[in-house]
């Protein structure tokens, strides 16, 4: 989806909020309003979670509350960390991380990264141990541990030699 305002960037990302915690309850959108006897319809709060309808503070204040968690667990990430770019950054798509090249470097970054890698080589079972596919959400969740955003990362990863361009480099 192409976000082309700040306030279209963060009804994006609280409706990613809300269906995540909606799924982690394992509640469907009709789950959600028999729960509300009917105070959110399914269709409405579908259209929440997808960006396209704006809910209000009071409405997102009942929402927590019906499913329990502290309304700031509602809430996207500080808005100006929300990058309007997501959907169209030359990321988009994820890039090859070289695992040849990440344990070659001493940088300070290098520990968290192997970590990382390491997970998702489990998650995936993908342990050839030279290239590793680095996904969209794979990004904004390691530069959320970093405290960066995802372009931002994905510069440093480049700066230094971690993203492959062709081919992995030799043993």
């Amino acid at each position: 989806m192409e976000v082309e305002t700040i306030d279209e960037a963060v009804g994006v990302a609280i409706g990613e909020r809300l269906r995540a915690i909606r799924r982690q309850k394992h509640w469907s959108l009709h789950d959600v309003e028999t729960q509300s006897e009917h105070e959110f319809k399914a269709s409405v709060l579908g259209a929440y979670e997808r960006g396209e309808r704006a809910i209000s503070v009071p409405r997102l204040l009942r929402l927590a509350e019906l499913y329990g968690v502290p309304a700031d667990q509602l809430l996207p990430e500080p808005a100006a960390t929300i990058s309007l770019a997501e959907g169209t950054s030359e990321l988009s798509g994820g890039f090859t991380l070289d695992l040849v090249a990440l344990q070659a470097i001493e940088a300070e970054e290098a520990a968290i990264l192997e970590r990382f890698v390491q997970a998702i080589q489990r998650q995936r079972q993908d342990f050839n141990g030279r290239m590793l596919t680095i996904r969209q959400t794979d990004l904004r969740l390691l530069a959320a541990v970093f405290g960066t955003s995802p372009d931002e990362l994905a510069s440093r990863l480049t700066e230094l030699g971690l993203r492959a361009t062709r081919t992995p480099r030799p043993v």
